[in-house]
């Protein structure tokens, strides 16, 4: 049973194909049948709610001409340079310290250096419509704008015009909201007249230009005057086709903050688990309505105020807890991230998870990994069907998250899968709650009541 934490789970192999077939189901967009069965399917689901969905996959808004497929060996490059990025932000000095509705389409794609995800907004008056990537490890949100001063990169829809916009302004030097930038570690030091900003991340891709105001529109019920954002005149890097970023982190100037008298600081996603499935992202109290979700205590660590931090206690696989004493994970700190793909735990917790999970599995013949991110590997070549061990991560509150079947094993190459998730260098660094490991839940950030649910089976 898929909602049990000590039953085995019999997998038909072609199940766990997640890490691989983002580069795989591309193919099939150019069968004119398939694209057509692929498009009908999106529909109905567009029908019943707003979407989320992977970036490269049938369902995605981005225009698959355009888009560039990565392989699963930049994917997961990638993937290690955001969690470098996170690990050098926070300098190995984690110490953790205790309306309306909108639901908007979300689609997963591989920029930023990670497998992210997509939301369609939009900016202006008369609106002019942008798919961005959202992001709960970023604060600031930023598209790209006319005139490209210095250089744009392509993306899907044309550059925001400024010009166009009756309700456009550009923030002063020496208003609060530059200071609020400033204090947020986005502003540029060349400033005498109008506010500027500029944002690095991890892998080198930056944005920069004017910190800005004008009308936010997420559907025709929710629209935000004056909601601040980056106006981009000079970007460059990893961001695909996209048009720029929604900051999705806890500091003053993230939408979250922005939305708060709205929203009330709530807010949810679900990620699908599969290129062609779909899910959502909802705000306000929309946020949990649609599964019943576990809570534990949301935690903010001074030093990183911008991070979502929580409290892992222990792992169990096959339902036997592990011998890990809880004191490696309050060393470490644990935060949830939607940007970063592959869980990352301390040295001492991974080792007792990768000793379990092989024990499980011993009966599997054991493979060479393709990629040096993973080290426990199998070949299933000649099995139909397989009996995986579930694995829970428990965190304080008594909360268990009862990882779907699509987080324990992915397909890295063919006939190759392996246990998808990783340690960190030291029982120091960071442990990140990756995006895989949280497909198929409802994720419930209730910001203002300082607590975060798991909620599953919310989407496929």
């Amino acid at each position: 049973m898929w909602d049990s934490a000590k039953e085995p789970r019999n997998l038909r192999v072609g199940e766990l194909s997640t890490c691989h077939e983002i580069t795989r189901v591309m193919g099939s967009l150019f069968d004119p049948s398939m694209k057509k069965n692929l498009i009908h399917h999106c529909s109905k689901i567009l029908s019943k709610r707003l979407k989320v969905a992977h970036k490269y996959g049938p369902c995605s808004p981005l225009k698959k001409e355009k888009s560039k497929i990565p392989s699963l060996h930049q994917i997961l490059i990638d993937d290690q340079t955001r969690v470098n990025s996170i690990h050098s932000r926070t300098s190995n000095q984690q110490s953790l310290v205790a309306d309306s509705t909108a639901k908007l389409p979300a689609n997963s794609g591989n920029s930023l250096g990670t497998g992210d995800f997509v939301v369609r907004l939009g900016f202006g008056t008369p609106e002019q419509n942008f798919t961005v990537i959202f992001d709960t490890g970023s604060d600031l949100t930023w598209i790209q704008c006319q005139p490209c001063a210095t250089q744009c990169y392509t993306q899907q829809d044309p550059y925001f015009n400024p010009s166009a916009s009756s309700t456009y302004s550009n923030i002063p030097c020496d208003s609060d909201a530059c200071s609020q930038l400033s204090s947020a570690g986005y502003s540029q030091s060349s400033c005498t007249t109008d506010c500027l900003y500029q944002v690095t991340y991890g892998d080198g891709s930056y944005s920069q230009g004017n910190f800005a105001t004008d009308t936010l529109t997420l559907s025709s019920s929710d629209a935000f005057t004056n909601f601040e954002f980056g106006c981009g005149q000079n970007n460059q890097g990893t961001f695909g086709t996209v048009d720029g970023l929604l900051g999705l982190g806890r500091s003053q100037i993230s939408m979250i903050s922005q939305t708060a008298l709205t929203y009330g600081e709530l807010f949810s996603y679900c990620l699908p688990s599969t290129t062609s499935s779909t899910g959502f992202l909802a705000f306000g109290t929309q946020a949990g309505s649609s599964s019943t979700p576990q809570y534990t205590p949301l935690l903010t660590n001074s030093n990183y105020p911008s991070f979502y931090f929580l409290n892992m206690t222990g792992i169990s696989v096959g339902g036997k807890k592990l011998s890990i004493p809880e004191s490696v994970f309050i060393i470490s700190g644990t935060i949830i991230d939607s940007g970063t793909v592959i869980t990352r735990l301390a040295p001492t917790a991974y080792s007792a998870l990768r000793s379990a999970f092989r024990q499980a599995m011993s009966k599997y013949p054991a493979a060479a990994s393709p990629d040096s991110l993973f080290d426990t590997c199998y070949n299933l070549s000649g099995y139909t069907t397989i009996t995986v061990p579930t694995i829970v991560l428990h965190f304080g509150g008594g909360t268990d998250l009862n990882v779907d079947k699509s987080g324990i094993l992915c397909e890295v190459s063919s006939d190759i899968y392996c246990l998808a998730f990783a340690g960190n260098n030291a029982d120091t660094d960071l442990e990140i709650l990756g995006n895989m490991q949280q497909q198929t839940f409802e994720v419930v950030y209730n910001v203002a009541k300082e607590k975060l649910g798991f909620g599953a089976g919310a989407c496929s």
